[in-house]
Parts: structure tokens; C-alpha cells; sequence
């Protein structure tokens, strides 16, 4: 009885996980969809070209002659992509037509 009980136990915390993993998955709005360990270098650099902010995005880039395009909400409320190349070096910070939504009207 004991091995069905964990067994019951353990099949719980499975299905929790992947239900979270795809409810996560399902919240993505389609942009900004990289992930891995060179996205999570090139949200670094971008935040550190800006000084900080919140990314909205990260994905594989070709424009401007960028490699990777980073979507960073600075604190003063602009919208920015910085697009960096294969080295996580900067080639362009371009000012994004989005401006950080703070207050959207919805309830």
C-alpha cells in the first residue's frame, strides 16, 4: 500500500510539472522566443548596454547585421532592441515603436 501511495504521489508532482511547463509555454506571445544559454547571453549584454530594464523578448536576428535582437523595457518607460552580434557585441540599439505598457485601460 505504502508504494502505491508515493507512486500516487510522485505521478501528482509529474503532471504538475508539465502541466506549469506548458501553461508557461502557452503565456509566450509569440515573440521573443529563444531560449538557452547564448539567449540568456545575449539578455545579459543587452542589459548591461542599456543599464538595465526588463526584456520583453529575445530572438535570432538578421537585421542591422545583428545576430540576436533583445527587446528591453528601460526603467524610464521606452521600448529599445538591441540587436548584437555573434559575439554578444552591440552593433545597433534601435528605439522601439512600443513604449512599455504600465497601464492598458483593461480591468
Amino acid at each position: 500500500m505504502r508504494k502505491w501511495v508515493i507512486g500516487g504521489i510522485v505521478a501528482v508532482a509529474v503532471a504538475g510539472t508539465v502541466t506549469g511547463g506548458a501553461i508557461a509555454f502557452a503565456s509566450n506571445d509569440g515573440e521573443g522566443g529563444a531560449s538557452g544559454p547564448q539567449a540568456d547571453r545575449a539578455v545579459q549584454a543587452a542589459l548591461e548596454a542599456t543599464g538595465g530594464g526588463t526584456v520583453g523578448g529575445v530572438e535570432r536576428d538578421g537585421e542591422s547585421g545583428g545576430v540576436w535582437e533583445v527587446e528591453v523595457h528601460k526603467p524610464d518607460g521606452t521600448v529599445v532592441d538591441v540587436r548584437l552580434d555573434e559575439n554578444y557585441q552591440v552593433v545597433v540599439i534601435d528605439g522601439d515603436n512600443e513604449t512599455a505598457d504600465t497601464n492598458d485601460g483593461s480591468s
